[in-house]
């Protein structure tokens, strides 16, 4: 390879509870085979390359033996978590001339790769996806519900790069988002304060702080009811503003736990 080839794959990594947006450029010349990573990527980042070219080999995609050099702009923050191995392997296939450039315009990639190719979930999915300004976004298809919580994107799941590269070069379609997620969007039952039998100031306590929405601090001894009380509090709350609802998601996303309901907002509920 006498000409140096360069990819840009947008994506983006989880700074706290938000997401910041990375472009990932991927510099394919000729020389001695070797895989390098600039922009001040973590530990987990670095091992990335074990990990992508482990998923070339077990998708029966052929890994370019030139010198490989990706760097993560902006290259003056840090970058954290195992969600760059999607974007970085696809802008080894698009720079490499496996996917054609055209096939990624405007789209950008989030996830983990397995060694056998399969993409895994990342926490943080939904503060990501709103970072991004790119009309597509590929996620896992265990996030596809949660990234289209957020933004107006084209959201598309795959469980294994081999679906990436078949959809992207027009192959195959795009999977469809599992079943079993769909099940996941029910609305909970709520424990119900009428169970609570006595503690009448400790009733009216909770009812005052939910109702103006003040902190709530339950001091007693164990058993006086205080782990009760406070699972009765979410029942009482007002439903929230469709801002306060996408807050308190990106929280649940970044801290890895997903919610029963997806988005619980003041008129209605919203499932996507």
């Amino acid at each position: 390879m006498g000409a140096v080839v360069l990819a840009s794959i947008p994506s983006a990594t989880l700074h706290g509870v938000d997401g910041r947006r990375v472009s990932v450029e991927v510099h394919i010349s000729g020389g001695l085979p070797g895989f390098t990573v600039v922009g001040l990527p973590d530990a987990a980042v670095r091992e990335s390359r074990d990990r992508v070219r482990a998923a070339f080999a077990s998708s029966g995609v052929d890994w370019p033996r030139h010198r490989i050099t990706i760097n993560l702009a902006p290259s003056g923050i840090r970058k954290g978590g195992s969600g760059l191995d999607v974007p970085i392997a696809v802008g080894v296939l698009v720079a490499s001339g496996i996917v054609p450039e055209s096939c990624v315009a405007d789209t950008a990639c989030i996830g983990e790769l397995g060694l056998d190719g399969s993409l895994r979930s990342v926490p943080g999915i939904v503060p990501m996806v709103a970072a991004l300004t790119c009309h597509r976004v590929v996620v896992p298809a265990a996030c596809v519900l949660d990234a289209r919580l957020v933004g107006d994107h084209e959201v598309r799941g795959a469980t294994n790069l081999g679906e990436i590269v078949a959809a992207l070069r027009g192959e195959g379609a795009w999977p469809e988002v599992p079943a079993t997620q769909a099940a996941r969007t029910v609305e909970p039952m709520w424990p119900d304060l009428a169970d609570v039998r006595g503690q009448i100031v400790a009733r009216r306590a909770l009812e005052v702080a939910a109702a103006g929405g003040h902190h709530l601090l339950l001091v007693g001894p164990p058993g006086s009811g205080k782990t009760m009380l406070a699972s009765r509090l979410p029942g009482l709350l007002p439903p929230l503003h469709q801002d306060e609802a996408l807050e308190v998601t990106r929280i649940h996303s970044a801290a890895g736990v997903t919610p029963v309901v997806r988005l619980k907002i003041r008129w209605k509920w919203k499932f996507e």
